[in-house]
């Protein structure tokens, strides 16, 4: 037999490495800011266009290459940031593996324009698939350009794989957040198709932390701070009172790189328990500085995961210093009784001594006794008033029969209202009212067919009614509006107040009115009937967080997120009691749905027994 087994080619085997290392438009951001911040850059702009298809450009005043590193930085497994093996263990750079520039230029075109503080001319290549186009002079400023365009170019089904520009610029910016938030001291400047989303100059963490999530943000944080031989822990961690349905608002940082650990996350929420409600989530930014002998870092390409020493001593010390925060600032109740106001002694009385109190006793007292005098001494003396003898109880029946004679003395006499009677216009004795439906365990709805037995699912069954109604509301007439009496203001981060904006004509046509839509914040003064005020909130924090995780493609329409989510909000959940009429309301408004079988997430909303079915079970 003939040999099988051969090398791949270069590009072939670029174009494999590269889908590891670039998965969508925010890998290329990530590997190129943090190239800049390797390069001891002070001053960082990203550019992007169309959510990274057409254009993520990275532009940096950092040191430069010079013009052999220039070209070499394209090649496989060449980097600055070690030498040996040894120094994996001892990084303190971002970058380390030598395969970032050289997978992106594999798969799009790159143009890279350096120069170095003490050269007079800086350089210029085009790369295009791997292929280097040219390699000349140029006249750049100090530091480094990156421009990536036409990403996926000449891999059409990683391309076509792509998310809607509004789900592949959440994920930019998800990753802007976290570089911006773990270098303080470095100032940056994100533009989005000309527009400028964020711009935080060098700064203090509490302010980056504000600059980037809004001004409201500085109230929900509370300071933590923890140093030990082991581990040193500072940054801060959310309100319990402004938790988030998302895990949007959570950020670990070991020795300033981003991590994602759910070891450590559930330390976080035990050390919150019982101060959250059932599906919220901690907000919390913790930069954890440890040993670099005591982490590995090197376990998958995107360098979010990091294998720990010791990960139960981080665990302990993490929630003892989160729950310590949460207690010295009043957060979490604790007893002390130095600082309980109601405890403390009145200052008039904190240098008098106790008396003992005079108690005075009648011992010629006798309940049992018939002598009225010894009760009055014993009245006048206690309350100095004087009262007069008490009557015996048979005095209050003397000369009852001598009252008048229009008073009957004969309860056989007295005549009452009888009680009217409301007798059924159905006489027969053969039509008997019965209960069609009833409700199990407060979660399903039991009706009776003629060939057995209906079951409902009553939130997935609402959540069909409702979506359909919000889907006609928003396409084909707009809804009526309930006015709030008073104005409802509240408060997202820039990017989830970008997302409202996007969603804002649909979200009029279901009855919400906007008197101010902004980056300061939303004021909402109408919103649609049967919607209480207090889930409002609730209901754009899980439409936002629908937004961010399930936008869909060209398939579907924002109309159509829009009606699931509020559907999924507004529906009554499991557990709810509904009487014999809101159950029969439900089966009727169901069956008149167009698609009463599946919920809006294509679930089942009830299933069906045969009466053959049931009798099996008595075989």
């Amino acid at each position: 037999m003939s040999d099988i087994i051969q090398l791949l080619p270069d590009h072939v085997a670029n174009q494999i490495a590269a889908g590891e290392v670039v998965q969508r438009p925010a890998s290329v951001v990530k590997e190129l800011l943090e190239n800049a911040i390797d390069a001891n850059a002070t001053e960082i702009k990203l550019i992007i266009k169309d959510a990274g298809k057409t254009l993520v450009q990275v532009i940096d005043n950092g040191k430069g290459m010079s013009v052999t590193d220039a070209r070499l930085s394209f090649e496989r497994h060449a980097t600055s940031k070690i030498r040996a093996a040894e120094d994996l263990f001892q990084l303190n750079t971002k970058g380390f593996r030598g395969e970032a520039l050289a997978s992106i230029a594999a798969i799009a075109h790159v143009e890279l324009k350096t120069k170095q503080d003490d050269d007079d001319l800086g350089t210029a290549i085009v790369i295009e698939g791997s292929d280097v186009k040219s390699q000349e002079v140029a006249v750049t400023p100090t530091g480094t350009s990156v421009a990536v365009k036409h990403l996926f170019f000449n891999i059409p089904a990683r391309r076509n794989f792509l998310k809607s520009d509004t789900v592949e610029l959440r994920h930019i910016t998800d990753e802007f957040h976290r570089v911006a938030l773990a270098h303080p001291n470095i100032a940056f400047a994100f533009y989005h198709n000309g527009s400028d989303l964020f711009n935080v100059p060098n700064e203090n963490y509490r302010q980056r932390v504000v600059h980037i999530f809004g001004t409201k943000t500085n109230e929900k944080l509370v300071p933590v701070e923890e140093e030990t031989e082991v581990l040193k822990i500072s940054g801060f961690v959310g309100k319990p009172n402004f938790s988030k349905k998302t895990k949007s608002e959570q950020f670990f940082f070991v020795n300033q790189r981003f991590i994602k650990s759910p070891y450590l996350n559930h330390a976080i929420k035990s050390a919150f328990e019982g101060l959250l409600k059932d599906g919220y989530h901690p907000s919390y930014f913790l930069n954890l500085t440890v040993d670099p002998k005591s982490i590995d870092i090197n376990i998958h390409p995107t360098k979010t995961e990091i294998k720990f020493d010791d990960e139960h001593t981080l665990y302990a010390i993490l929630r003892s210093a989160v729950k310590h925060s949460l207690g010295q600032f009043n957060i979490a109740p604790v007893l002390d009784f130095e600082h309980q106001s109601n405890l403390n002694t009145p200052y008039n009385y904190k240098d008098k001594r106790a008396s003992t109190p005079a108690i005075e006793v009648d011992r010629n007292f006798n309940p049992f006794s018939n002598d009225s005098a010894g009760s009055q001494h014993r009245t006048s003396h206690n309350t100095g008033f004087k009262s007069a003898p008490v009557a015996s109880w048979e005095s209050l029946y003397v000369g009852l029969e001598s009252k008048s004679n229009t008073s009957p003395s004969d309860f056989s006499e007295v005549t009452f209202e009888s009680d009217s009677k409301n007798e059924s216009i159905f006489t027969d004795s053969s039509i008997e009212t019965r209960k069609t439906t009833f409700q199990l365990q407060q979660k399903y709805i039991v009706s009776t067919l003629k060939s057995g037995m209906l079951i409902i699912d009553q939130n997935r069954a609402h959540q069909r009614i409702l979506y359909e109604n919000f889907l006609k509301h928003i396409t084909i007439k707009e809804a009526t509006s309930q006015q709030l009496l008073f104005p409802l203001q509240l408060h997202f981060t820039p990017n989830e107040t970008k997302i409202i904006e996007d969603l804002k004509a649909d979200l009029e046509h279901t009855g919400f009115v906007f008197s101010e839509l902004n980056g300061k914040g939303i004021t909402i003064t109408g919103v649609p009937v049967g919607v209480p005020e207090s889930e409002v909130s609730i209901i754009l924090e899980q439409l936002i967080s629908d937004v961010e995780n399930d936008v869909p493609d060209t398939n579907f329409s924002t109309a159509d997120l829009l009606a699931k989510s509020m559907a999924k909000s507004l529906a009554i959940k499991n557990g709810q009691s509904l009487n014999s009429t809101e159950q029969e309301h439900m089966v009727n408004s169901l069956f008149a749905c167009k698609e009463p079988n599946v919920s809006p997430t294509n679930r089942p909303t009830f299933i069906t027994m045969a009466v053959d079915d049931i009798e099996k079970k008595f075989m």
